[in-house]
């Protein structure tokens, strides 16, 4: 007999066994028994409990983190410039903080040491329906001609001529606004990364000439928080010219160039070119006074948020177990941390991060950022 079938016949002898007198209750559930090759004991108890009921109740344990959680979660991680589980996780205490202390969070204690105690794992699952209706700009175009002069008296770089556990030797790039085409004028970032503390600066320069790139160099010198130790730059005419060749001599100051054709010997600032400039910006054509000027201010906000606001993961060790390669990166920190943990930056430079951190609003510097960017989209239309 089917289960379908023995629900039926439950179905039709049950009320006459409740009203049966108990020597035919007795008849009733021998036949019943019988028929179903229950155990007596089971039969006795469907017939006067009637058949069991399905829980709706959702199997497994009871969900840690509920609806106010994740909206809080979400909102950190908007915040944080939608980072992954990794980078955010360490960060994400602090972040709650500052939006707290500019109004812009209001969650309960209890909220806040849920957030706290989330797994990298948790995190990410999660922000699963938060990065599904996020938006992606689009990627990069290069465009670098290479400079055929000074390359001999310019060193290729290599692990020797750096102490990368020191601030002030960075990797620049050039990042071309130059649309569908490299023909004619256009604007450029110039894109610059500190190896030891991920410390970003992107600048506008109105075009890949030699005086615009070192006017952009000088402006990126001024705003970084410790002293230019090193440049390391690619092989393009913008950067081999003997202007900033010798200015580096002056100033002592290493300049390395990268070998050609080998991206990930400038891998920092290549990362950089996509995360700090790419995904924000785009990839459309500009030209104009208007759109540089546009550029300036958007990251004018954009520098202060990278810095102080984004959580990078470095690399600490890499070894290589048969055909795979196992890599470890330490705990994740934003730049603006790793400048107050180094012993190499003075005090004084230190506190005047820190008051600055303290007036910093990320949510503020985005919602300027995002009005600056729909006004330079307009641009191309």
């Amino acid at each position: 007999m089917t289960h379908q079938a023995k629900r039926e016949l439950l179905k039709k002898i049950r009320p006459r066994y409740l009203k049966a007198s108990k020597a035919e209750k007795t008849r009733i559930l021998d036949e019943f028994a019988a028929a179903t090759d229950y155990n007596r004991k089971y039969a006795i108890h469907l017939l006067r409990n009637g058949p069991p009921r399905r829980s709706t109740k959702r199997a497994g344990r009871r969900r840690t983190y509920g609806p106010e959680v994740v909206a809080a979660l979400a909102q950190v991680w908007e915040a944080s410039g939608r980072v992954c589980g990794k980078r955010l996780q360490p960060f994400i205490g602090e972040m709650a903080e500052v939006l707290e202390r500019h109004q812009e969070l209001v969650i309960s204690e209890q909220t806040k040491t849920l957030l706290g105690q989330m797994s990298t794992a948790t995190i990410d699952r999660r922000l699963q329906a938060a990065r599904a209706r996020s938006a992606h700009r689009g990627r990069s175009v290069g465009g670098t001609k290479p400079g055929s002069l000074l390359k001999t008296a310019i060193p290729v770089r290599t692990f020797a001529d750096w102490d990368e556990a020191k601030p002030g030797f960075v990797e620049m790039d050039l990042v071309a606004h130059c649309g569908d085409t490299t023909t004619g004028v256009y604007l450029n970032t110039l894109c610059v990364v500190d190896i030891a503390t991920g410390w970003t600066e992107p600048v506008a320069v109105a075009n890949k000439g030699q005086q615009a790139t070192f006017e952009g160099i000088q402006i990126m010198r001024q705003r970084l928080p410790f002293p230019l130790l090193g440049i390391d730059s690619d092989n393009g005419s913008e950067f081999i010219n003997d202007h900033l060749h010798r200015y580096c001599l002056n100033q002592h100051i290493t300049f390395t160039r990268s070998r050609p054709y080998r991206k990930n010997d400038q891998a920092h600032v290549e990362q950089k070119n996509w995360t700090a400039v790419r995904q924000w910006v785009g990839y459309h054509r500009y030209e104009s006074p208007e759109a540089l000027a546009l550029l300036e201010a958007i990251y004018a906000d954009l520098r202060l948020f990278i810095n102080f606001f984004q959580p990078v993961m470095k690399l600490i060790d890499k070894t290589r177990v048969g055909s795979k390669v196992r890599k470890q990166y330490d705990t994740a920190q934003t730049p603006y941390q790793r400048v107050l943990a180094s012993p190499d930056i003075d005090d004084s430079v230190k506190d005047q991060l820190r008051d600055l951190y303290l007036s910093l609003n990320p949510l503020a510097l985005q919602r300027r950022i995002e009005a600056n960017l729909k006004k330079l989209w307009t641009l191309n239309r």
